[in-house]
């Protein structure tokens, strides 16, 4: 009898183990629907925001090319418009001539992360081009010119600012320091304002520039940016920063005009605004306007 009360006993502990199992494959099931629906999600809302850029730049149609962030079209330029941002490309140089955007309170963050594993050769480019490869040992980061931060509410616009047509050589102390403290700044200003209208690129100065890689990608001694906004009382400011360490100084030293930018560099910023709008804020370099 004593022996029968144990077998029971087993069978007991067996169908109480197979309930408990039974119970966790149901709970993790669930558990992994649940992660699909929330990635699932995740994915409509991504991709209804793209549908509605995309909707938007259609809406546009040729007016696009004169939209405000766009500069006036000059040489040795490619002009190519991406989901999140617009691209003058010199084959020359292998740079950018310019990169501008539209950054809106919406877009400063978002879901999409960035895997630095992205960097990709532009293929809708051709040659002469730079490469991911020109950067390997040479000392300088694959530098953003529109930065991944301005671009984690898409997917697809994740992925099109890893295009190396939107990279500069840029020195690690510069990209990850004063340069990538100025991309939180326009963000924070976007948020603010509800848009800022940015754009920024490398300074060439005048003489013998040194390159990189086999296809010699020139290497900039400086980048300028400028933002304007247009809330309230129109405004712009812009900067220029060695591309060197900033480490010991404040963005404040750097601060210039859009007009000062524009004689630096030889383009023609925000043409699209009104002649006495345009002329009123290129002037301005006041760091206290934009807190």
């Amino acid at each position: 009898m004593r022996r029968k009360k144990n077998n029971v006993g087993v069978v007991f502990v067996v169908a109480l183990l197979m309930g408990v199992t039974a119970l966790c494959a149901h709970k993790t099931e669930k558990q992994d629907k649940e992660t699909a629906l929330t990635e699932e999600k995740r994915d409509r809302i991504v991709e209804a925001d793209e549908e509605r850029e995309l909707k938007s730049t259609e809406d546009k149609g040729t007016e696009d090319v004169a939209a405000l962030e766009v500069p006036a079209y000059g040489k040795n330029e490619e002009v190519i418009k991406r989901l999140a941002y617009t691209v003058s490309y010199n084959h020359e140089t292998r740079l950018p001539n310019w990169v501008a955007w539209h950054l809106t309170a919406n877009h400063v963050d978002g879901p999409v992360k960035r895997k630095d594993v992205d960097f990709t050769d532009d293929e809708s480019v051709a040659a002469p081009k730079g490469c991911k490869s020109d950067y390997y040992s040479s000392g300088y980061d694959r530098g953003h010119m529109c930065p991944a931060g301005d671009n984690k509410w898409s997917e697809r616009a994740m992925q099109e600012c890893f295009l190396m047509t939107n990279m500069c050589p840029q020195l690690a102390g510069l990209n990850s320091g004063m340069w990538n403290s100025l991309e939180k700044n326009c963000r924070t200003w976007a948020e603010q304002y509800g848009d800022v209208y940015i754009v920024c690129g490398p300074v060439l100065l005048k003489g013998a520039h040194k390159t990189i890689g086999r296809n010699k990608v020139v290497v900039p001694e400086a980048f300028f940016k400028v933002i304007l906004c247009t809330k309230g009382k129109p405004k712009a400011i812009g900067f220029v920063m060695r591309n060197q360490s900033m480490r010991g100084h404040k963005k404040t030293e750097f601060v210039n005009s859009v007009d000062d930018v524009e004689r630096i560099t030889g383009i023609d910023f925000f043409p699209a605004l009104p002649d006495d709008i345009e002329n009123e804020v290129e002037k301005q370099s006041n760091p206290a306007d934009w807190n």
